[in-house]
């Protein structure tokens, strides 16, 4: 459910819906005081540890508004910002042994699996482990398609289903590795590529309508010719 209404909070912020933005706000603010009150009856924690929590977190990782350093750009605040985030997670992970400690560790499993696969991947080049320029991810790209349609090509057996999840998800991946690399967020990305999609098949299904059609009784190739016509109207998103 919490998962849930922070979707609807994004989604009254990408329509400028200003009206439902209150009222989503305000749906996900119960849920931040609802558990915090389940923590308060478990005897862990409150509202106000909540609350004093992220007022020192954010004291402790501004130390160029609230401290005697200084950034003179956003460049630098955020390197300085990871810097103090590498220093806490240091602190944390003092007590274990080294083959329990991971760079990846903390990027949240249940997060949207592009989302995920961005910060996995942007943990990773950090330390290095990156290609050297956006050529050679093309290149892992076309390695990631030819691999994918190996697999399409063998036929239908026992184990082909995990293997097409596999490649897939092999692509995919490389495909959000582009984005990061032109630093470009995939997962706005597709959303606006989903709102362009929706946008223009509801344009085809309105002008059919005018035609007295519905979608299964329109042809491909006049599906096709309202959808091109859609793109040159440049119809709103």
């Amino acid at each position: 459910m919490l998962v849930e209404e922070v979707y609807e909070v994004l989604e009254a912020v990408e329509n400028s819906d200003f009206e439902g933005m209150s009222e989503e706000l305000g749906d996900l603010l119960l849920h931040i005081v609802f558990h915090a009150y389940l923590g308060k009856e478990a005897g862990h924690f409150d509202i106000n540890t909540v609350i004093d929590k992220i007022s020192e977190k954010l004291v402790r990782r501004h130390p160029h508004v609230f401290g005697e350093e200084s950034a003179s750009t956003a460049d630098e605040v955020i390197k300085n910002w990871e810097a103090i985030k590498a220093q806490e997670k240091a602190q944390k992970l003092k007590s274990r042994t080294p083959d329990q400690r991971s760079l990846l560790e903390g990027i949240p499993s249940k997060l949207p699996a592009i989302h995920e696969a961005h910060q996995i991947s942007s943990r990773a080049a950090r330390v290095g482990f990156d290609w050297p320029d956006v050529e050679g991810i093309f290149d892992k790209l076309q390695e990631e398609v030819a691999e994918l349609k190996e697999v399409i090509s063998t036929g239908d057996d026992a184990g082909r289903r995990e293997r097409l999840e596999d490649e897939i998800g092999d692509m995919l991946f490389v495909i959000v590795n582009i984005a990061r690399y032109l630093k470009i967020d995939s997962e706005a990305a597709l959303k606006r590529s989903n709102r362009k999609f929706k946008s223009r098949f509801r344009y085809m299904e309105s002008e059919l309508a005018k035609q007295g059609k519905t979608l299964e009784q329109a042809s491909l190739e006049e599906m096709e010719a309202l959808w091109q016509k859609s793109k040159s109207e440049a119809i709103p998103t």
